[in-house]
């Protein structure tokens, strides 16, 4: 699935190089060039990874990182650290720092989208392409199908996306606000009542094939998706 990706990159040229390769990937990249202009972005939306330049006018990298990893809002989005610093002890240190991943310069567009899929994989599994089931109901992003005991649902956009970031972190309970953040956005405001209807309406989906008990309600808290 097509991630928002942040770009922190002061150099023209190895911007436009990195943008070209996450389009092709079918990414939807999002630029800036100083850490100001990062975290003001970060601030109006949440992306779902973040490549970050070590050396930037102003605030390093490094810097953006702690802020990033000392707030509630944004210390879970992924970060990539891009630099031309190979030494060991850099690599620890934008490791330490909070990166998920240290990809040093020159790099090829072919390994930097390896790196975004893995991380993707690892900290938003919901953003990748990858089949995901459980027990007998199976989502497929690529084709956008989902069939429960073989037999295929026809849901909405926004159960679809529900689902989908259900099935990719099973057994975990999330609130309402974690749901809202995660499926339709942090800078989209409605209420938490919102949940309810559409996860009545996803159960309501896979009641005809007795799966609609994959999805529980923890009272007080929230949802999950177990086959337990």
């Amino acid at each position: 699935m097509a991630a928002t990706i942040l770009v922190v990159e002061d150099e023209p040229a190895i911007l436009d190089l990195i943008v070209h390769s996450l389009k092709q990937a079918g990414h939807r990249p999002l630029c800036a060039d100083s850490a100001e202009q990062a975290l003001r972005l970060v601030t109006e939306a949440l992306p779902d990874l973040i490549l970050l330049d070590w050396m930037l006018p102003g605030a390093s990298g490094i810097d953006v990182a702690k802020r990033l990893r000392g707030h509630k809002r944004t210390k879970a989005i992924p970060i990539i650290m891009l630099s031309a610093r190979s030494e060991e002890e850099d690599k620890l240190l934008g490791l330490e720092t909070g990166a998920d991943d240290y990809i040093t310069k020159p790099f090829s567009p072919r390994e930097l989208n390896a790196r975004i899929k893995a991380v993707l994989r690892r900290r938003a599994p919901q953003m990748t392409s990858d089949e995901v089931h459980i027990g007998e109901l199976c989502l497929d992003p690529t084709s956008h199908r989902v069939t429960a005991r073989g037999e295929s649902l026809c849901l909405g956009p926004t159960e679809f996306r529900l689902l989908h970031f259900l099935l990719t972190h099973p057994e975990r309970v999330h609130s309402r606000t974690q749901l809202l953040d995660q499926v339709w956005g942090d800078h989209v405001f409605v209420e938490e009542r919102t949940v309810d209807v559409h996860i009545r309406r996803l159960r309501k989906a896979l009641e005809p094939e007795r799966l609609d008990s994959l999805i529980q309600t923890v009272r007080g808290t929230g949802y999950r998706m177990s086959a337990a």
